[in-house]
């Protein structure tokens, strides 16, 4: 076992190369990976771990799945882009399947998470003049603070996580920021007419995987369907079998009227997102309105049904609705005064580490990557536990045995 203040001459190396080459936007473990497989990751130096974060969701059928690599591949030897000039034998066979898939008329696709969080956005308001008919540039759209949609500029108006925000301002205008899980205080700002839509994660995941209480998001989508304002659900990171169901809203079987979705929609392989919704929404953008180079490419739509299928076929929804209780369990077994909450739904879950060091929760995931498992803090207390959803119960109780030995290690040193 590699103690965490030792790194090998190999990794350290590559370390050194992103360091001088590459921007310092993230602060990621000090592990180089070079292989993954199911819920399994190896770094260069050989040494196997459990990954416990999926690519914040995006490995979801797990690493490199052979039905989702053999379509890349073949479908990467044959028609990779054609741009939207032209068109392709697959863009429509795949708007039928996801728009089945998922129940709605339209899809609109784009490659990023946040692109289709910005697609949605203009979305609502073109629909909100066109449509609702407020007057020109007063439209307003409703978000939850500590929310996380991106990070472009349009997106990071709208955020109150200050290292998202500070030094890029001016800002986009025409947001109104609520707090999550609050009914009354959305109610309140629906009361305004020039209101166009609501947008929310179901579970705020990098928030620290914060679930909202039961019947919140069936109450807030009734209250915008009262007031003819749009429910927008960021399904980004919550969805596509996560949290134990195909979507976080299915728990309360709220059909958003505009859906967002990327991540584990390529099983991990490419950028690849979809913004869905019915033809009154989705009709309202015209030919040259909103585009993108890569958006629908073939490469993408091939991969994304087969993305789809996986989930569906493996059942992966299911066991994902297991293996999270199965992990919840073991960690409340634990019974560790280091841990003060465990919370979460499927298997997007999370823990909050209390110690007086505020490098506690990093510290433990040192620990953690050294004793072969992979997870990362987010805003300093919380770490996520989302492994990828083939996941098995002997793996589970073996990760929280990992679990366990690392709280013991790294706070009784």
């Amino acid at each position: 076992m590699i103690p965490t203040n030792t790194i090998t001459e190999r990794t350290q190396h590559f370390l050194d190369l992103e360091e001088q080459y590459g921007a310092h936007n993230y602060h990621p473990l000090p592990v180089v990976l070079d292989r993954g497989k199911g819920v399994y990751l190896w770094d260069v130096d050989g040494k196997q771990y459990y990954d416990f974060l999926s690519g914040y969701s995006a490995v979801n059928q797990g690493h490199c799945h052979p039905a989702i690599i053999a379509t890349l591949i073949e479908q990467a030897q044959k028609l990779t882009l054609t741009s939207r000039a032209f068109h392709s034998d697959l863009l429509g066979e795949y708007a039928e399947y996801i728009t089945r898939f998922f129940g709605y008329d339209k899809v609109l696709p784009m490659n990023t998470g946040v692109e289709a969080v910005e697609t949605a956005l203009k979305l609502c308001r073109r629909w909100g003049y066109q449509v609702k008919g407020i007057p020109e540039n007063k439209a307003k759209i409703i978000v939850c603070g500590h929310n996380f949609h991106g990070r472009t500029l349009n997106v990071i108006s709208f955020s109150t996580d200050a290292d998202a925000r500070n030094n890029f301002g001016p800002y986009m205008p025409g947001y109104e920021i609520i707090p999550f899980n609050n009914l009354s205080a959305l109610e309140q700002a629906l009361q305004d007419k020039n209101v166009a839509g609501f947008l929310v994660e179901p579970i705020q995941g990098e928030a620290g995987v914060v679930v909202p209480d039961e019947g919140y998001l069936a109450q807030a989508y009734q209250y915008c369907k009262d007031a003819n304002v749009l429910f927008m659900a960021d399904e980004i990171q919550t969805g596509l079998a996560r949290t134990g169901r195909m979507l976080a809203c299915d728990h309360e079987n709220v059909r958003p009227d505009i859906l967002i979705l990327g991540k584990a929609l390529s099983g991990g392989t490419l950028p690849v997102s979809a913004v869905l919704a019915d033809d009154d929404i989705m009709l309202t953008i015209k030919p040259g309105e909103h585009g993108s180079t890569y958006g629908g490419n073939p490469l993408a739509c091939k991969v994304a049904m087969t993305a789809l299928e996986v989930l569906k076929n493996e059942k992966m929804a299911e066991n994902a609705e297991a293996m999270g209780i199965l992990l919840r369990k073991g960690l409340q077994d634990i019974q560790s005064p280091y841990i003060t909450t465990i919370r979460g739904r499927g298997l997007l879950n999370a823990i909050v580490v209390q110690h007086d060091d505020p490098e506690a929760a990093w510290d433990l995931c040192l620990t953690l990557k050294d004793n072969g498992l992979l997870a990362k803090p987010t805003h300093g207390d919380k770490i996520r536990f989302a492994p990828p959803l083939p996941i098995n119960a002997a793996q589970v109780m073996d990760c929280v045995s990992i679990i366990q030995r690392s709280l013991e290690s790294t706070f009784h040193r």
